[in-house]
């Protein structure tokens, strides 16, 4: 009988939202994990419940700056993922995606690691063509107020490739759509995280534009299963980018009007205008994840609310921070 061996793997970003996820799976899996973070938009409370174990280790650090550590496998996920974070400082955010991929190359390059960098569907822009494939190259505005994401995510996946071929580093890239669950940051300004928020508090729903946009939600336990999934294909076999992401698509009106029921609330819908460069249809084709990966994701919408839902009645927002100020002048 084979013993499978225990990694050492890093995971920065790993106390957020889908790094806290991605670090629970790994622990149980065995592995040695060392999760980093400097908790500008995460919460120490998504690993607490990790501290305890022998073969997890947390460290707080910011990826723009350099580290030295010795692991086998790196999951690069840092970056604040929601607008109003990462509008807030745009020139720290640019940091965050093109340094920080600098910093974990360069420690997968020392160590011989095998690198999975978290992109997303981001870098297509407001997308001329939908659904989105792979070899769409995407419609982003490069001077526009969501450059500082877009373009830095376009810029880190363009050194992931340039170190793979120059280096021969065994990268994996994929790209992220909209991804939900417990852990969501109740003021990240993400739209599931938003209304759930709004409407357990009494507050009306707010929706940008007319809400006849649309979105993909993946539940997190799907997206990771595809992210380890990824992480674990040979090291030529497949290195991306590919799409994570679930193609059912809904408006924003839909999933309003869907939160509203599950809660009870008596909350109303208000609308306001639509943000600068905000995309008005995001889709995912994932039919190289289902031939590569053997993967697709297997949690409903309504199913995948309720357990949300659920995690959100539980807390006490006061404990959380509150949204970033704007944007520095």
């Amino acid at each position: 009988m084979s013993i499978p061996k225990m990694k050492r793997i890093l995971v920065t970003g790993g106390a957020g939202f889908l790094g806290s996820h991605l670090c629970d799976r790994l622990i149980d899996q065995g592995h040695d994990v060392i999760c980093l973070d400097n908790f500008f938009t995460s919460q120490k409370s998504n690993v607490t419940h990790l501290l305890s174990e022998p073969n997890f280790e947390l460290i707080r650090h910011d990826i723009t700056h350099p580290l030295w550590l010795e692991v086998d496998e790196v999951y690069n996920l840092a970056c604040p993922a929601s607008p109003i974070h990462y509008q807030w400082n745009p020139i720290k955010t640019m940091k965050c995606s093109v340094l920080g991929i600098i910093n974990v190359l360069g420690i997968a390059k020392r160590t011989q690691a095998r690198i999975l960098h978290a992109s997303t569907s981001e870098v297509y822009g407001d997308p001329e063509v939908h659904p989105q494939p792979e070899s769409y190259r995407g419609n982003v505005n490069p001077i526009g107020p969501r450059a500082c994401y877009d373009e830095g995510k376009r810029a880190a996946e363009t050194l992931c490739f340039d170190y793979h071929r120059r280096h021969h580093m065994p990268i994996k890239v994929i790209r992220i759509f909209n991804t939900y669950g417990p852990r969501m940051h109740p003021y990240d300004g993400r739209v599931v995280s938003n209304f759930i928020r709004q409407a357990l508090v009494g507050e009306d729903l707010t929706i940008y534009g007319d809400g006849s946009q649309t979105r993909s939600f993946c539940y997190c336990d799907d997206l990771v299963e595809g992210m380890i999934r990824m992480m674990n294909t040979g090291h030529d076999d497949f290195i991306g980018p590919v799409n994570l992401g679930n193609p059912d698509e809904f408006t924003i009106k839909e999933l309003a009007e869907m939160v509203i029921e599950m809660t009870g609330t008596k909350s109303k819908l208000i609308f306001e205008p639509l943000p600068a460069d905000d995309p008005t249809q995001r889709q995912p084709i994932i039919d190289l994840a289902k031939d590569k990966l053997g993967w697709e994701p297997k949690v409903k919408l309504r199913e995948g609310l309720e357990k949300t839902i659920a995690y959100f009645q539980d807390v006490d927002f006061s404990q959380f921070r509150h949204p970033t100020p704007p944007p520095l002048t």
